[in-house]
C-alpha cells in the first residue's frame, strides 16, 4: 500500500481561480432564465428588507406626532413590503434549490462521460477512492455553495451597496468613515480568502487521498488480516488522516478569522463615527435624530460583510472541490481517428465480392471508406499480425521489443512466459487500450489504427482471471456481452459454458438478483458467467487471459467441452493458465522480457528442450 500521499501541484492562484468561476458559470449559464429569475427575487427581498428598514423612522416620527392616519398608512406599506419580501425570499429558495441540483446533476454527468471516455493510462494512475471523492465530496461541496451561498452574496452585495447609498444621502461626510473601513475589510477578506482557499484546495486533495487509501484498505481487508497488518495499516491511515487534519486546520484557521476582524473593524467603524457625528452635533451640523438614525444604518452596514464572511468557507470549498473536478475534465480524450467499421455484409456467389446489407445475412464485413469516395468491405475473419511492435507504458521503460506475432482466422494461439514478459500487453493492444511505440498491428488487412475502436472492440471478447459482475439479474450479466441479445440466446451461451445447471439452482434462476461483483457466487460460478458473456458476443477473436486459473479441477472439467465449442472456428489467444490448453494450441508463443523467444506447437517446443520444456517440465513456473 502506499504510505504517501503527494502535495497537489499548485497552480497560479488567479487564473486558476477565474478559469474555475468560469467554467461553473457557463454550467449555470444552461439555467440562465431560472438564475435570473432567482437575482431578481433576491434583489426584491434585499430592497425590501433596507426600505423596510428605512421605514422605521417615518413610522416612529409619525407616531410621536400622534397622526394615526398618517402611521396606519405608513404601517400597511411597511407590511407590504416585509410580505413582498418574504414571498421574494421563499420564492427564489425554491428556485434556487431545483436550479442547484440540476447543475450538480449535470457536473455528474458530464464527469461521468469524461470518466467513460478517458484512455486507461489515466486510470493506472489515479486511485478509485481519490476519484470517487470527485463524484461526491467535491461535487457535494460545490452543491452545498449554490444551494446556500449563491443567493446570500447577491443580497449581502444589495443590503451593503443600498445601505452604503443611504449613508450618503444622510450624510456624505460621515459616509466616507464608513466606506474606508468598508474598504479595509474587503482588502482583508480577500487576502484571507486567498490564502485559505491554497489550504482548502490542499484539504480537497488529501480528502481524495484518504479516500483512496480507505477503498484500498477495505478491498484488501482479508490480506491485512492474513498477514496481521492491521497496526501497520492504523498507521498509515493516520498519517493520511494527519494530513488532511493539517490542511483543514490551516484552511479554517484562516477563514473563521474574518468574522471577528470583520466585528472588530464595524466596532470600531461605529465608534469613530459615534464621536465624530457626535461633534459635528454639537458643532451645529447635524441634528441629534439624524445622527440616530443614521448610528442604526452604520451598524447595519456591516451585516451583509459578516454574512458573506460565514459564507466564505463554504465558498472557498467549492471552488476547491470544483477546480479539482474540472481538472480531471480537462484531461485528454481517448483518441479514435478510425474510419473503418463493422457492417452487415452479403456475398455475390458470382463474383465472391462483399457488400453491405441492411440486415444480417452473410456474416460481417469491415467497411472501408477510400479517398476517392467509394467503400471497400474486407469480411470479417480474425486474421491478426503484429508487425516490429514497440511498446512501453512509461518512457524508459520498454515492455515489448520488436514482436512479430501472427494468428490465422481460426488458429488458437497461447503466449507462454513468465510474470511480466508481456503476455497480457499483447491483449491489451490488440484492443487499442494503449498506443503502440512503433510497428503496427493488422486485422484482417486493416491497421487497427484506422478501425473505430468501438467497432475493433466490438469484434473482440475478452474473459478475464478478475471477472467483474455487475448488480443486477444473473441473465442481464450475461446479456452485457451483447445488449441485443434475446433471452434465449443468453441461455444458449449459458449451455456453452456449462453454467446452466448451476444457474438453474439458484433461487430465482436466470432473474437471481446478485450483488456487485457477485460476491454470492463462488469464484468458478463467476468465471463461467464471464465466460458466458463472451460466448453470447460471438466475435472472431476471442482473448482467454488467465481465464480458469481460478477455477477447480473439477469446474474446469464442466467447461472444457464447452470452451472448445466457443473457440471452434474463432482466433484465438491463450495466456497459458493450463497446460492442457497449451498443448492443444495451433501455436505456441515464448515471450521472455518482451521478446519472443520460442514458437511452434507443443511437440516441436519439446523436441528443442528450451525454455518452453523447463517451463513444462516444470523447472521454471509457468505464469
Amino acid at each position: 500500500m502506499t504510505t504517501k500521499a503527494t502535495q497537489p501541484k499548485n497552480k497560479p492562484a488567479n487564473k486558476s481561480r477565474r478559469k474555475t468561476f468560469g467554467q461553473l458559470l457557463s454550467y449555470m449559464g444552461n439555467h440562465k432564465f431560472e438564475f435570473l429569475f432567482v437575482g431578481i427575487l433576491v434583489t426584491i427581498s434585499g430592497l425590501a428588507n433596507l426600505i423596510g428598514t428605512y421605514m422605521i423612522r417615518p413610522v416612529v416620527n409619525a407616531a410621536a406626532d400622534r397622526q394615526l392616519h398618517t402611521l396606519s398608512v405608513l404601517l400597511i406599506i411597511t407590511a407590504v413590503i416585509y410580505v413582498c419580501g418574504v414571498l421574494s425570499a421563499w420564492g427564489y429558495t425554491q428556485i434556487m434549490a431545483k436550479g442547484a441540483q440540476q447543475v450538480t446533476k449535470e457536473i455528474r454527468h458530464d464527469l461521468f462521460e469524461k470518466m467513460e471516455g478517458l484512455p486507461l493510462r489515466i486510470f493506472d494512475t489515479t486511485k478509485f477512492g481519490d476519484l470517487m471523492a470527485r463524484f461526491t465530496s467535491d461535487v457535494d461541496t460545490v452543491s452545498d455553495a449554490l444551494n446556500n451561498s449563491f443567493a446570500s452574496v447577491i443580497q449581502n452585495f444589495i443590503q451593503a451597496a443600498g445601505t452604503l447609498v443611504v449613508l450618503f444621502i444622510l450624510n456624505w461626510r460621515l459616509t466616507l468613515i464608513v466606506a474606508a473601513f468598508y474598504l479595509m475589510m474587503i482588502a482583508y477578506v480577500l487576502i484571507a480568502s486567498k490564502i485559505s482557499r491554497r489550504y482548502f484546495r490542499e484539504q480537497q486533495h488529501f480528502i481524495g487521498a484518504l479516500n483512496g487509501f480507505v477503498e484500498e484498505a477495505i478491498s484488501g481487508l482479508r490480506v491485512i488480516k492474513v498477514f496481521n497488518h492491521e497496526k501497520a495499516s492504523l498507521k498509515e491511515f493516520e498519517e493520511f488522516d494527519e494530513r488532511l487534519e493539517h490542511a483543514s486546520e490551516r484552511a479554517l484557521s484562516y477563514s473563521q478569522t474574518m468574522v471577528p476582524v470583520i466585528v472588530s473593524f464595524s466596532y470600531t467603524n461605529y465608534a469613530i463615527v459615534a464621536v465624530v457625528g457626535g461633534y459635528m452635533v454639537l458643532s451645529g451640523l447635524s441634528d441629534v435624530g439624524s445622527l440616530a438614525s443614521y448610528l442604526v444604518f452604520v451598524r447595519q452596514a456591516a451585516a451583509p460583510i459578516n454574512q458573506f464572511v460565514q459564507q466564505a468557507t463554504m465558498l472557498l470549498s467549492a471552488l476547491s472541490g470544483a477546480e479539482r473536478i474540472f481538472s480531471f475534465m480537462e484531461n485528454p480524450d481517448e483518441t479514435d481517428e478510425g474510419k473503418v467499421t463493422l457492417a452487415y455484409g452479403v456475398k455475390d456467389p458470382e463474383t465472391g465480392k462483399w457488400t453491405e446489407s441492411s440486415i444480417p445475412a452473410d456474416g460481417w464485413v469491415w467497411k472501408h471508406p477510400r479517398s476517392d469516395g467509394t467503400c471497400e468491405y474486407v469480411p470479417l475473419e480474425g486474421d491478426v499480425r503484429f508487425e516490429d511492435v514497440n511498446f512501453s507504458y512509461v518512457p524508459d521503460k520498454q515492455i515489448l521489443y520488436d514482436l512479430n506475432l501472427y494468428a490465422k482466422p481460426g488458429q488458437t494461439i497461447a503466449l507462454v512466459g513468465s510474470t511480466g514478459a508481456g503476455k497480457t500487453t499483447i491483449t491489451n493492444l490488440l484492443n487499442r487500450f494503449y498506443e503502440l511505440d512503433s510497428g503496427s498491428i493488422l486485422y484482417d488487412g486493416i491497421d487497427i489504427r484506422l478501425i473505430s475502436k468501438d467497432d475493433l472492440r466490438r469484434s473482440l471478447a475478452m474473459v478475464l482471471q478478475d471477472t467483474h459482475l455487475f448488480a443486477g439479474t444473473i441473465i442481464d450479466n450475461i446479456r452485457y456481452g451483447n445488449l441485443n441479445a434475446s433471452d434465449e440466446e443468453c441461455i444458449a451461451a449459458a449451455k456453452l459454458a456449462n453454467a446452466d445447471s448451476f444457474i438453474r439452482r439458484l433461487p430465482e434462476g436466470y432473474q437471481t438478483q446478485i450483488s456487485s461483483d457477485g460476491a454470492s457466487l463462488s469464484q468458478g460460478q463467476r468465471q463461467l458467467l464471464s465466460i458466458a458473456r463472451a460466448a453470447v458476443a460471438n466475435p472472431p477473436v476471442l482473448v482467454l487471459d488467465e481465464a480458469t486459473s481460478s477455477i477447480d479441477t473439477r469446474t474446469e472439467k464442466l467447461i472444457e467441452s464447452g470452451m472448445k465449442k466457443l473457440m471452434n472456428d474463432r482466433t484465438t489467444f491463450v495466456i497459458a493458465h493450463r497446460l492442457s490448453t497449451v498443448r492443444n494450441a495451433d501455436c505456441i508463443v515464448v515471450l521472455d522480457q518482451g521478446r519472443i523467444v520460442e514458437r511452434g506447437n507443443h511437440d516441436e517446443l519439446m523436441k528443442k528442450n528450451g525454455f518452453y520444456a523447463q517451463l513444462y517440465n516444470g523447472m521454471f513456473e509457468l505464469s
